[in-house]
């Protein structure tokens, strides 16, 4: 079977370093992800989450160690023609001048992949996956903060990607409106079989959709295993994170 056919890749990190200056980001990351699951890679601000996401999407390159798709050098343009990658960003980077449709239609418009009437139809069966039927004439300034995440993953999905990127998904949304992101991750995992990778600092989702969890702290990865194993870990920075909570202060009597 062509590898471009494939519904999901493997993707394997190994050794990967980088540093901003004087400051190492990344201290020798390594791990796998297999084809098709879940992988969320969680961790407090400035752990190292979203430099390892642009790794791996090829917007920067390691110092040293190297990431592989299916076995091939993601860094190179040969790789990024031949597997199909989208990323959801963290702000979701929707461009205001365009309405909703001509934001997720964008790459094919661009690229001219598909006629108008085809880009449409594809934009239309996106959106109705992420509970957005209809919204093609709004503009992203008419939208709630989860809606233009679901934007986002719409515009993600029109590649039909065999991997997904997720930067903080759930950042700035409601508790409700999180749970709901949640659920369209674990959807979208259903109907696509692509490959997941999900960086973020929200435990609840972490525990809520991986299969397995990756534990970053200071550009190390503690600790890889499904949510079970990451819970009943004595480690003392992974016990710190998983229960750290905001206690109010007492009032004095």
């Amino acid at each position: 079977m062509n590898a471009a056919n494939h519904q999901s890749v493997r993707v394997e990190v190994r050794s990967l370093r980088k540093s901003f200056g004087d400051q190492e980001v990344l201290h020798g990351v390594s791990f796998n992800v297999e084809p098709g699951e879940i992988f969320v890679l969680m961790g407090p601000s400035g752990s190292g989450k979203s430099v390892l996401l642009k790794h791996i999407i090829g917007l920067e390159e390691p110092d040293a160690g190297e990431i592989l798709i299916e076995g091939q050098p993601a860094h190179s343009a040969a790789v990024r023609d031949k597997f199909r990658m989208a990323m959801v960003f963290q702000s979701g980077a929707l461009l205001n001048s365009l309405t909703v449709g001509e934001n997720v239609g964008l790459y094919l418009a661009e690229h001219q992949l598909k006629s108008p009437a085809e880009i449409d139809r594809v934009v239309a069966e996106k959106l109705e996956l992420v509970g957005l039927k209809g919204a093609e004439q709004k503009i992203p300034g008419e939208l709630s903060g989860g809606m233009k995440k679901r934007v986002a993953i719409a515009r993600a999905l029109v590649i039909e990607p065999q991997l997904i990127l997720y930067d903080e998904p759930t950042s700035e949304l409601d508790p409700l409106m999180a749970i709901t992101i949640g659920e369209e991750i674990l959807s979208l995992k259903a109907r696509t079989r692509a490959t997941s990778i999900v960086v973020t600092h929200d435990r609840d989702l972490a525990f809520g959709v991986a299969d397995r969890v990756a534990l970053i702290a200071e550009g190390n990865i503690l600790l890889v295993g499904t949510p079970a194993e990451v819970k009943k870990s004595t480690h003392p920075l992974i016990q710190k994170f998983l229960t750290a909570d905001f206690k109010p202060k007492q009032e004095p009597t």
